[in-house]
Parts: structure tokens; C-alpha cells; sequence
């Protein structure tokens, strides 16, 4: 019952047939949200999403970040978001931090890091974001 009810709350419809399901028989948005599900039943503190939306279309993307910004809320956990995408991380998170090589090169406010980037690497991220219309995709 709890893991069908964890199942429902990350808006999986049928809960007792995924249940009964085998991975491959499910989609990469359902396998995605069981993953979430199965971390989210152990109630933690934070939760690592290491690239959690890869491998997957723009339309599940965008329905797999709103579900963790959702789990964010609901539970009041940490979210640390391991991406490529700082449209993504920009949408989730606070507090960036831009890594390359292993190292830091950048850290801080979400507004600060997205509105006045410092380092190049950061830069060249943020140049990678979509433009479409004239609007950037991630929020300032």
C-alpha cells in the first residue's frame, strides 16, 4: 500500500499494475518516476538526482523536473541536481554550482551565478541554453 500510494503521489496512474510490471514494459518518464518513488519512500533529507532527465524527450523532461520541483516542496528535501543542462538546474535550484574537470568554478545565488557568470566554462553553458522566440529558457 505505501508504495502504491508513493506511486500515486508521483502521479503514475495504475499504481498496482506498474507494481506488477516488469522495467522494460514500462516508459523512461514511468521508469524515471519509480525511481523517484522508490528514493522518496525512505522520506530522506536529500535527494540526489544525477542527470534525471537524459535519455528522454523534451516533453518528459520538462514533466520530470516539475515532478521533482513538486517533491521538493511537498517534502521539504534537498534537491542536488547533477546536469549538463543549466536551464534545468537553473529551474531547480537556488544555489548553482558549476563544475569542470573535477573542479569548481563557480558558486552561488541561482540569480547571481545566471545573471553575472564569472567564468568562462559558465559562460559557455549559458550560451548553450535554448533561445526560442527571443526568450532564454531558464529563469533569472
Amino acid at each position: 500500500k505505501m508504495c502504491c500510494d508513493m506511486l500515486t503521489n508521483v502521479r503514475l496512474p495504475n499504481p498496482e499494475n506498474i507494481m506488477n510490471s516488469y522495467p522494460f514494459e514500462l516508459s523512461g518518464g514511468m521508469r524515471q518516476r519509480v525511481g523517484i518513488a522508490m528514493a522518496m519512500i525512505f522520506s530522506p533529507k536529500i535527494l540526489l538526482a544525477d542527470e534525471p532527465t537524459s535519455a528522454l524527450d523534451v516533453t518528459t523532461q520538462a514533466q520530470i523536473i516539475r515532478q521533482i520541483v513538486d517533491i521538493r516542496d511537498e517534502y521539504g528535501v534537498a534537491v542536488i541536481m547533477v546536469t549538463h543542462n543549466l536551464g534545468v538546474a537553473s529551474y531547480v535550484s537556488n544555489k548553482l554550482m558549476v563544475m569542470k574537470g573535477g573542479h569548481v568554478v563557480e558558486y552561488g545565488k541561482r540569480e547571481d551565478v545566471i545573471a553575472n557568470p564569472q567564468d568562462d566554462y559558465t559562460k559557455q553553458l549559458l550560451r548553450a541554453v535554448p533561445v526560442i522566440g527571443g526568450k532564454t529558457y531558464y529563469e533569472q
